[in-house]
């Protein structure tokens, strides 16, 4: 019941995102449809487009007006994609007239007049549907390259601003200028809140409003400086102990708490102090230009904690001791302060008008402060890989990553100084800020992908491998892919870019004539889904409802399943690819192009899939079946559409190319039937009564239960061997696959029989010659070699021979 209802959920959750994507990728979808089949205005766009390329070529307008020129274009583009739905019914409509006509006739055939007059009527009519198509592709097709043309100029604008060589912070001649307009800011300020207060309409305005500024103020205050506490310390009670997934889901829960109670302590404050009205413009839009980097130092704190925390109930993010991990909370906080503030201080040196070296001189020790702390976290990334044994888990990707990611903290560490003290201040600050934020996002989604595994604990009831499982996994993969655009953002992307590739993305791309997008794409994988689902539906009801029912053999039985599932899979794939609206015609050409390479690079699959029907249809083999093939013994498993798995009898499985069990020699002992022969040797000493063996011999065979007397056991006396009368007892089971069981209880019986009969089983005897025993004794020959013996040559070391037995099994 699980499991379905997480197919179920699977299902519907691809079937909300196909319909979604499928009506943002409609062309004017958020337009009507009398304006989508309206026919754009040439004569506007014209203009337009004119207008745009003179600002390319002349690149002298600024970047907002750059931006809206672009937005504009980009909605030009949009009617122009419409456009190119005008007249499709009516062009797909004389398009199935024509192929109903025919191909033209050739050159020098003659066609029917009437006929000829039918043809040419409807290629005008489509030469006149398809003109409007047409226009608006050659529009669209310009609305592109002008947007491409923007975005190139900007883009160049941003890069120079990023190269630009400006003055350094070591000059002490912008110390001065610096301290001076710091100066005349404070000076302002100051200025601006005394005027606020000497104004008695302002001031009444404070008095009256007192009350309510006094209880924001101190309900502000209190979350502000005791929120995090609160939140430390519910979290810490929460987490004691081994707490299971709830407990800890509560406890990070909770401990969001450091993050937002401040965050909304400083709002009632803001709130506060705008609600007096003492506030001038200047000091209000500081005030409101704080927010942004408050809650970065805010996120950077509580992100520290998660990622260096000073009790973990279970496991740790980084294997650091306390020490260490005390360390890392600081540093993150100090990091974050330090960015925090030099995000703040350039918002109010372009509000107070500062100079460029003020601002260098001003923003540096912050840039420097940065690096610092972000070394020595690099240092404490190295102290976790030290702590893993990395140099002995090279194969570990997390140690991987993490490895190159404290290489590159410590080349931005020293890189970003050394460029602003060089006087690419700019410069130093993109490599630096866009990393911390990315580090900060990085650090955000090791958080998530905890809480992710926490939930899937929660929901399963199944810790072990939790964190190895499908579904956490690809939920990480997801949220790394919902962080890219962030991280473009970062690093100077504008949100028109990444508008620029969504629209790419919903388009897709085409084959031929063929548009694949994400909503078709989606549409495939859903239907696919459904088809396959309600497939193995099917094989179950067969396999264990009706099939049972029928007189079939169980190889009967998997053959039907087998086949069912592949025809199954094969239609719910066409039936997908019907439904998603691909047309396989447009791609023909493409994939007989291909079949060629495929069919020389697969053809040991084709050859093995092709077998595998085969083996479904003629059935050879089945599910069941002890067989040989090449030299292996074993029972058929699985028969699957590539390769037959075979159960050996030590309980190893064989996988065994279906080619190979169509084409090679196959014993088969259980083909259509179990029963089959056994032969048992038995060995008796010379002087035996050969017809008292052949009698217990005979005995033995038809009294085992699995032995048929149709036709009855033989007993044959086969040789006189070297030690023993050789007889055998052959006989027919009824079920082949015991014949080693039926051998081992006959030899028992046998055994026993022999012992009451006095029946002796000979075993080999040999005698040993030795020419000159007393050499063993270390003592010379006493006797003369007798006449004619040949002495041993030298290096022959034969001293000892024995003799063979004789037919009576002694030694002569």
């Amino acid at each position: 019941m699980r499991a379905f209802f997480r197919w179920a959920v699977i299902c519907f959750a691809l079937a909300c995102l196909s319909l979604s994507l499928s009506v943002i990728s409609t062309p004017g979808f958020a337009q009507s449809s009398t304006a989508t089949a309206q026919t754009p205005d040439y004569e506007a766009w014209f203009r337009v487009a004119t207008r745009a390329e003179n600002a390319i070529e002349q690149a002298r307008a600024s970047n907002s007006a750059l931006e809206e020129l672009r937005s504009e274009l980009t909605n030009w583009r949009q009617r122009f994609l419409n456009a190119q739905n005008i007249n499709s019914n009516a062009l797909e409509t004389v398009e199935r007239q024509l192929n109903a006509l025919g191909p033209a006739p050739a050159e020098g055939e003659e066609e029917e007049a009437s006929v000829s007059v039918l043809r040419e009527q409807l290629n005008k009519r489509l030469t006149d549907l398809s003109a409007p198509v047409l226009r608006a592709e050659v529009a669209f097709s310009q609305a592109d390259g002008l947007i491409k043309g923007i975005d190139r100029v900007i883009r160049d604008r941003q890069a120079q601003q990023v190269l630009q060589f400006g003055p350094s912070p070591a000059n002490p001649a912008n110390w001065s200028e610096a301290l001076t307009d710091v100066q005349e800011t404070i000076t302002n300020v100051s200025n601006e809140l005394l005027g606020s207060w000497n104004n008695s309409v302002r001031r009444q305005k404070a008095q009256n409003s007192l009350p309510v500024v006094l209880l924001l103020s101190a309900v502000g205050l209190t979350l502000l400086l005791r929120g995090r506490r609160w939140s430390r310390h519910f979290t810490e009670r929460c987490l004691e102990g081994d707490p299971g997934a709830g407990r800890w889901i509560s406890g990070f829960v909770l401990s969001t708490g450091s993050l937002f109670l401040p965050f909304a302590g400083y709002f009632m404050l803001l709130e506060a102090i705008q609600l007096t009205g003492l506030a001038g413009l200047n000091t209000n839009q500081l005030l409101e230009d704080l927010k942004l980097p408050v809650f970065f130092f805010l996120a950077a704190r509580w992100l520290g904690t998660r990622v260096f925390p000073a009790r973990e109930a279970r496991t740790l993010p980084l294997n650091l001791s306390p020490e260490q991990r005390y360390r890392g909370r600081w540093y993150a906080a100090t990091i974050g302060l330090a960015a925090a503030s030099s995000l703040f201080l350039q918002d109010v040196g372009l509000l107070y008008g500062w100079s460029s070296a003020s601002q260098v001189v001003v923003l540096f020790p912050l840039l420097v402060i940065c690096c610092v702390f972000l070394w020595r976290v690099a240092a404490l990334l190295r102290a976790h890989l030290k702590a893993e044994n990395a140099s002995d888990s090279d194969g570990n990707f997390a140690s991987r990553i993490i490895k190159w990611l404290s290489i590159v903290l410590v080349l931005l560490s020293f890189a970003a100084p050394l460029l602003s003290l060089i006087g690419y201040f700019k410069l130093g600050q993109t490599l630096l800020y866009p990393s911390l934020a990315t580090l900060q996002l990085l650090a955000l989604l090791l958080v998530l992908q905890r809480v992710v595994v926490e939930v899937y604990v929660l929901l399963t009831g199944n810790r072990d491998r939790a964190s190895d499982s499908l579904i956490p996994v690809l939920i990480g993969f997801l949220m790394l892919l919902i962080s890219l655009p962030f991280v473009a953002l970062f690093w100077g992307a504008r949100t028109a870019d990444l508008t620029e590739v969504w629209s790419q993305v919903i388009g897709g791309f085409s084959i031929g004539e063929t548009r694949i997008s994400p909503a078709i794409f989606f549409t495939l994988a859903l239907v696919f889904i459904l088809g396959y689902g309600a497939t193995r539906l099917l094989q179950g009801t067969l396999k264990n409802t009706i099939l049972p029912k029928t007189r079939m053999d169980m190889g009967a039985r998997n053959a039907i399943v087998s086949g069912v599932g592949y025809l199954g899979i094969f239609l719910a794939a066409l039936i997908a690819i019907t439904t998603a609206g691909i047309d396989l015609s447009s791609i023909a050409i493409v994939a007989g192009a291909l079949s060629v390479g495929i069919g020389f690079g697969l053809q040991n699959i084709v050859s093995n899939f092709v077998s595998g029907i085969i083996l479904l249809i003629e059935r050879p083999i089945s599910e069941g079946d002890w067989i040989e093939v090449g030299g292996v013994h074993g029972t058929v498993r699985d028969i699957s559409v590539r390769s037959t798995i075979i159960q050996t009898f030590d309980r190893s499985d064989v996988i065994v190319p279906n080619s190979d069990l169509v084409s090679g020699r196959v014993t088969n002992y259980t083909r259509g039937n179990t029963i089959g022969r056994v032969i048992v040797p038995v060995g008796v000493a010379y002087g035996t009564d050969t017809k008292m063996v052949e009698g217990i011999l005979r005995e033995v065979a038809e009294g085992h239960p699995l032995v048929v007397m149709n036709p009855p056991p033989a007993v044959l006396f086969r040789s006189f061997g070297a030690s023993s009368l050789d007889f055998e007892i052959r006989a027919i089971l009824r079920d082949v696959n015991y014949v080693v069981t039926v051998q081992s209880e006959m030899l028992h019986e046998i055994n026993r029989r022999f012992v009451e009969a006095k029946i002796e089983i000979p075993f080999a005897q040999t005698d040993l010659w030795l020419r000159n025993p007393e050499a063993l004794h270390g003592t010379p020959p006493t006797t003369p070699e007798p006449p004619g013996h040949d002495t041993p040559k030298p290096g022959k070391t034969d001293d000892v021979e024995a003799s063979k037995p004789d037919a009576e099994g002694d030694v002569a």
